[in-house]
């Protein structure tokens, strides 16, 4: 494909992809991703699971959010043991740096010294957590460099903290170098979102991943993220379906990812059977989580996911010059010309189709069990954040709420999480909000299973 076509399907030397394979998760993983505020109010994991969901039906994972907001390496290193491990995860994701490299550090006259003992300390924790992980075989680890800083955009006048984006450039680095080390997987998530935010900067100087306040990536942004972690799993190129049909002997030259049957002539066109293997992946058209503007859909426009991850081709040859009406289950879903079926169109570019729309249904249950777990996510700011230096790790006790509410009348951040502790305080809550989710899983998977459908084009003109 020529770079003229479009500038965001040459992004793969730009990116720096190339040196990045890590493997898939595999049917029965479960997956923790462990990092800070991005992970823990971010969307990418999510959108990653949805990805298994849809594109590998029959294969179960389960996706855990080890975030919380705010945390640095040495706070993620003493909480490995009672917030990482507790899940009994086959994979760690683990990602820091955006807390550890300083926010107002920048100011000082001293930033460059203060910030070398900020890292400094960073990777002494790093290291704690590395010989943690080193005793458990069972479990692969995989570092990923965070998301970056944009200390360029034009979109917002504060939180500019000159030199932080290439200090957290060094922590990507130290990761890179700590996976080889060790063997374990690396994905760079810095450098190409990086790369991602110059050349769209160059057309719109407003323009950022990280718009509100140049450190947390909105929907969009989250939507490159896994995007960059699925490409470095190696999964480009998977299609939904591809179907090559001859229209003039009904012959199936080319069933990729599915299966055609029932082939027959009609009055003004044809019409088969179609079962593909996967479903396409929905893309949200709704701003969710506090404080973002963009909608995951929006990141299409700037890394080629649909052309690498969302192809469900259906190609038709030979047809009589003219239009066609393309049926599914006898729901009509557009029209398009004999050439442009010859060339093939992409049925996951059309959102009225079945198992589109039986995509979305899996996309708003996994909305719906997101939400629940923030709430528990929330739940563990407040124990590691107020109550475990105070003794009262997992009280679970009146102590423990006169304690949240003496701190929230003075800490913002304890302030907006007390509402949900008043309820999560409680073990029983907390029990019934994950059977909630383990209840949205299962349906999840119950609907998530692709079945065959009736096409037919019709020649109408």
């Amino acid at each position: 494909m020529a770079c003229a076509s479009a500038a965001v399907f040459c992004l793969g030397s730009s990116l720096t992809l190339k040196a990045q394979t890590v493997a898939p998760f595999k049917n029965g993983d479960r997956v923790a991703f462990v990092g800070n505020s991005i992970t823990d109010g971010g969307h990418f994991h999510s959108y990653v699971w949805l990805y298994y969901m849809t594109h590998f039906p029959d294969m179960r994972i389960t996706c855990f959010n080890v975030g919380i907001g705010g945390d640095v390496a040495k706070q993620i290193a003493r909480r490995f043991d009672t917030d990482v491990l507790t899940k009994n995860p086959t994979v760690v994701t683990l990602s820091w740096g955006m807390n550890d490299t300083g926010y107002i550090e920048w100011f000082r006259s001293d930033a460059q010294e203060t910030i070398k003992s900020r890292l400094d300390t960073s990777f002494k924790y790093y290291h704690q957590i590395e010989a943690k992980l080193k005793k458990l075989p069972n479990i692969k680890p995989i570092l990923i460099a965070s998301s970056p800083y944009d200390e360029f955009t034009y979109a917002t006048p504060n939180n500019i903290y000159k030199g932080k984006s290439a200090a957290l450039l060094q922590v990507a680095e130290f990761q890179e170098e700590a996976a080889k080390k060790n063997n374990w997987g690396f994905i760079d998530l810095n450098r190409p979102m990086t790369a991602i935010n110059k050349r769209e900067q160059e057309k719109n100087p407003t323009f950022s991943l990280t718009p509100n306040d140049r450190i947390h990536p909105d929907n969009d942004g989250h939507m490159v993220m896994a995007y960059l972690i699925l490409k470095a799993q190696g999964l480009a190129g998977k299609s939904v379906a591809d179907v090559v049909i001859s229209a003039n002997d009904k012959k199936v030259d080319k069933a990729e990812n599915s299966k055609i049957t029932k082939v027959a002539d009609t009055a003004d066109g044809i019409s088969f059977d179609y079962l593909a293997k996967s479903l396409p992946y929905p893309l949200d058209t709704v701003s969710r989580s506090w404080g973002n503007h963009k909608k995951q859909i929006e990141a299409i426009k700037l890394v080629p996911f649909m052309n690498e991850f969302n192809r469900e081709m259906l190609t038709v040859k030979d047809l009589a010059a003219g239009n066609y009406q393309l049926k599914i289950d006898d729901e009509v879903i557009g029209k398009w010309s004999a050439s442009a079926l010859a060339n093939g169109i992409n049925l996951a570019e059309q959102t009225n189709t079945p198992q589109y729309q039986q995509a979305i249904q899996i996309m708003s249950l996994n909305e719906e069990r997101w939400e629940i777990e923030r709430r528990l996510r929330n739940h563990a700011f407040i124990e590691y954040n107020v109550l475990y230096d105070r003794g009262l790790l997992n009280a679970d006790n009146i102590a423990a709420m006169d304690t949240v509410s003496k701190i929230a009348k003075k800490e913002i951040f304890v302030a907006g999480n007390k509402g949900n502790y008043i309820l999560s305080q409680y073990k029983s809550v907390r029990d019934a909000w994950q059977m909630e989710m383990d209840v949205l899983l299962s349906q999840i998977y119950k609907i998530n299973k692709p079945v065959t459908h009736k096409i037919s084009l019709t020649r109408i003109n």
